[in-house]
């Protein structure tokens, strides 16, 4: 009788961490410019470890040593939080359900993940920041031995962390929602830039690193930082506090790995659900026409409910739609927030929104030839760029009227508020024009896989469709900015600057449509030369 043998965790270690660099080396291997990329992003890690290493290590002494090690800690551990949800392509191993029909107990599994997760440039630079954050406050041999061990448990929670959260949401990861969620990571970090800046500007002003503080105090009892707490109790006698912050970080990682052996052995031995839980609620939403019956009828109509559509399923246009929904509201409010903005950045919200209206062909991809088929004159050209500049408009004009009332109002600017809506106005109608016949002259196609808004050998029309458009936009916009300033110099000025309101309106709705009357032909005489450029990639 052949008996199947037990599979220890010290045989399935080697081999899952073997895995681990099998395939990192066989990515390596398909290009020498994806060598390339990674060596440059591995070599800008280790630089940046290097610089926080030796910037912690330098605090050393300081009495706010602990106000920055212990936020920094924290930080870095909701970095590994969210880091699976947003790149879930990034490590292979990431995705359990690959192991399911392997013979493989959730137990062993889990420790032959966590050592394998240990493998990479992310654990390396985690491993950097938090011994700084050890050195900096470590003093006394008790300290530096409480060091030693609070590192390791430090970044094992970080890593479990990574992985429990991954395992909790691999199914949404591998569907079409969590492809959504990857594409849109571009927006977490520039919404996370955004607020570093503005924290950093605020700690400057508010008198040093004593703002941190109260922060501290909190996050020395908060796994994984209690870690780095348990030092610097030491360092200050407080042993018994080192231990309890020690005994904290040991159950968060215990909490965390049975979470992961939870969902892992749910994983395993459960069927995948998602797509017959969406398939009712899909199918209730195809029946329906409640969008269809707000829109206008006909073609026009229907390409904006096609537009507006593509906007809220497509992951590509989602992610550039939201992407700019935020920094057009980040840029102006933060600016005026830190009360060193000006009313005029409100514009910035309609200069974002108007980029979208660049290379609309190329948002269809190769499903454009199905729109191709129904342009067979200038006229059909017009109302196909009509209808998707109207779903543009449909969005951008009360989110453009929204963000300037919100910046004149923390500014206290009302006076301005008539002035920066008719320069949103004109400079909307400007990027539309423009946009219209750019995406007829320079269309490139955008592909629908990885993280590329250009297809290979297209980037040169991308930016000269972009770029150049924008810098006609701002010229077309010249008179509208010439009339306000103007009013603006003048001694009667205040008393007129509200038909700046209704001019802005009015001169952007003209160019507008002028745009996309020359636009049109141009569009219905170059239909084969736009499909094939979108549907390049």
């Amino acid at each position: 009788m052949t008996t199947v043998p037990d599979v220890s965790a010290a045989s399935i270690t080697p081999v899952v961490v073997r895995l681990k660099l099998s395939l990192l080396r066989n990515g390596l291997r398909q290009s020498g410019g994806r060598r390339a990329a990674y060596i440059v992003s591995v070599v800008v890690a280790l630089l940046v470890a290097a610089l926080q290493l030796l910037g912690l290590i330098a605090l050393r002494g300081n009495a706010h040593a602990a106000a920055v090690s212990l936020p920094l800690v924290a930080v870095l551990a909701l970095g590994w939080a969210v880091m699976p949800l947003f790149f879930p392509s990034g490590d292979e191993t990431l995705d359990p359900t690959r192991l399911v029909m392997l013979p493989l107990r959730p137990q062993p599994l889990v420790r032959a993940l966590l050592v394998a997760s240990l493998v990479g440039v992310g654990p390396l630079f985690t491993l950097c920041l938090l011994t700084g954050s050890a050195i900096s406050v470590a003093h006394g041999a008790t300290a530096w031995v409480t060091a030693v061990v609070g590192v390791v448990l430090a970044l094992l929670v970080c890593v479990a962390l990574a992985r429990a959260v991954a395992a909790a949401n691999i199914r949404l990861l591998s569907s079409r929602k969590g492809r959504d969620l990857a594409v849109l990571s571009g927006l977490v970090v520039a919404v996370g830039a955004q607020l570093v800046n503005f924290g950093a500007q605020r700690l400057g002003s508010s008198g040093g690193l004593s703002a941190l503080d109260p922060a501290a105090d909190v996050l020395r009892w908060v796994p994984p930082a209690s870690a780095i707490g348990a030092v610097d109790s030491a360092s200050e006698g407080s042993y018994g506090s080192a231990v309890v912050q020690l005994a904290l970080c040991g159950a968060a990682l215990a909490g965390l790995l049975a979470l992961w052996s939870r969902h892992l052995t749910r994983l395993m031995t459960s069927p995948d659900g998602s797509t017959l839980q969406a398939a009712e609620p899909a199918a209730r939403e195809r029946g329906s026409s409640g969008l269809g019956r707000l829109l206008p009828a006909g073609r026009t109509g229907t390409v904006m409910e096609r537009s507006l559509r593509y906007v809220w399923r497509d992951p590509k246009t989602k992610a550039a739609w939201v992407t700019s929904l935020a920094i057009g509201l980040i840029v102006p409010v933060f600016n005026a927030l830190q009360g060193t903005g000006s009313a005029y950045f409100a514009c910035f919200a309609a200069g974002m929104l108007g980029i979208q209206m660049y290379n609309q062909f190329g948002q269809d991809t190769s499903a454009f030839w199905i729109v191709a088929m129904t342009i067979s004159s200038s006229r059909d050209a017009y109302v196909e760029l009509r209808g998707r500049a109207l779903a543009l408009l449909l969005i951008t004009l009360p989110y453009a009227t929204l963000v300037s009332v919100l910046t004149t109002a923390l500014l206290g600017a009302w006076r301005q508020l008539p002035e920066v809506l008719g320069l949103s106005f004109a400079l909307l109608g400007a990027m539309l024009a423009t946009g219209a016949w750019s995406s007829a002259r320079f269309p490139y196609s955008i592909p629908q896989e990885g993280y590329k808004n250009v297809a290979p050998g297209q980037a040169g029309l991308a930016w000269i469709a972009i770029f150049g458009g924008m810098v006609s936009a701002a010229l077309l916009s010249a008179p509208v900015i010439a009339l306000t300033i103007w009013l603006n110099v003048s001694a009667d000025g205040d008393r007129w600057n509200w038909l700046l309101l209704p001019l802005g309106a009015l001169y952007g709705a003209l160019i507008t449509l002028l745009g996309l009357r020359l636009a049109a032909p141009r569009t219905a005489r170059r239909l084969p030369e736009i499909l094939a450029a979108v549907s390049k990639g």
